[in-house]
């Protein structure tokens, strides 16, 4: 049984989906670029979630999110299908989209974190020795000048959407949302709030230099070289990447940043106490108590099954 998840209304995650059999098939070009930013557009205002990055690789997808409203599971369900069901019907695809692995969510629970996260989405690209800047890539992506103050445009594809249903509208603009830290902080700073969000665009931007660089080195080192964004573009969407990548042996809950041993050890705690809670509560219910409390942050449960749920929430 998979360890369950706490949702929380205002968190934040780093969240990371993969093509089955690591297939290119969102190859960045015109028709798959406005099928994703459509869509996760659609997504975003049904369920309330703000984006803050993205990065669109052609074997699998990051973005940098913050739930509002503590329904990340229906955002998630509802984008990866209309993503896959849009998909299949641009390449001419049978079969499954989406890789058999669960959807890689971390609960992004400092600045530090949030930072790092941010800046690793945006230089994929790079680190994978694709591009050798994050602003050349041709895939959808989010600048660090757009965090906060830039959005996404595109028009209804012309392919699996229906004009005549509303949900799809004609056109979707996609807003990138500073993360909430920073929003608070700027409504706090009042006249210097350019300042703060500034200070955090920066963050981003120096972390990922930091990665950039460090990509170079390693592209330097190997004695390769970038393929450059036009060969990529050209690239058939059906053939499969055939780099090196290490099984997936770790899906973390969390992250904290580098050097927050602290707040690591806090957070372990709290996801160790919420996991036991849930068990405790889960035993009940099997064994026939419904009137057993779930602890904050039971989603499913909840959702499912309308069991009670604790209303107090774990410190992280």
């Amino acid at each position: 049984m998979s360890q369950p998840r706490e949702i929380v209304p205002g968190a934040t995650y780093l969240i990371t989906r993969r093509v089955v059999r690591r297939h290119l098939l969102f190859r960045p070009d015109a028709a798959i670029n406005q099928l994703l930013i459509y869509v996760l557009a659609v997504s975003a205002r049904r369920y309330g979630v703000q984006i803050h990055a993205l990065c669109a690789m052609s074997t699998h997808l990051h973005l940098v999110v913050t739930d509002a409203q503590g329904v990340l599971p229906r955002f998630l369900q509802f984008f990866h299908r209309i993503v896959a069901l849009g998909t299949k019907v641009l390449r001419k695809w049978e079969g499954a989209v989406w890789d058999h692995e669960t959807t890689s969510v971390v609960r992004l629970l400092t600045h530090a974190a949030v930072v790092e996260k941010i800046a690793y989405v945006l230089a994929n690209p790079v680190a994978a020795g694709l591009v050798r800047r994050a602003r050349e890539w041709p895939g959808v992506k989010v600048d660090v000048d757009e965090i906060g103050r830039g959005a996404l445009h595109a028009a209804r594809p012309s392919v699996y959407f229906n004009p005549k249903n509303p949900q799809w509208s004609e056109e979707m603009t996609l807003a990138i949302a500073l993360p909430p830290a920073v929003e608070q902080g700027n409504a706090e700073q009042g006249n210097a709030e350019q300042g703060n969000a500034d200070g955090f665009r920066g963050q981003v931007a120096a972390e990922l230099e930091r990665l950039e660089a460090r990509a170079h080195a390693d592209v330097n080192r190997q004695g390769g070289r970038f393929l450059g964004a036009e060969r990529v573009s050209k690239i058939s969407p059906y053939q499969r990447a055939t780099s090196f990548e290490a099984l997936r042996e770790r899906n973390p809950t969390f992250a904290v940043g580098r050097e927050q041993g602290g707040a690591w050890r806090t957070a372990a705690s709290a996801v160790r106490a919420f996991r036991a809670s849930y068990r405790a509560s889960l035993e009940q219910w099997c064994a026939g108590l419904r009137n057993a409390v779930f602890p904050s942050g039971t989603w499913w449960m909840r959702t499912f099954h309308g069991a009670s749920v604790n209303d107090v929430v774990l410190a992280m």
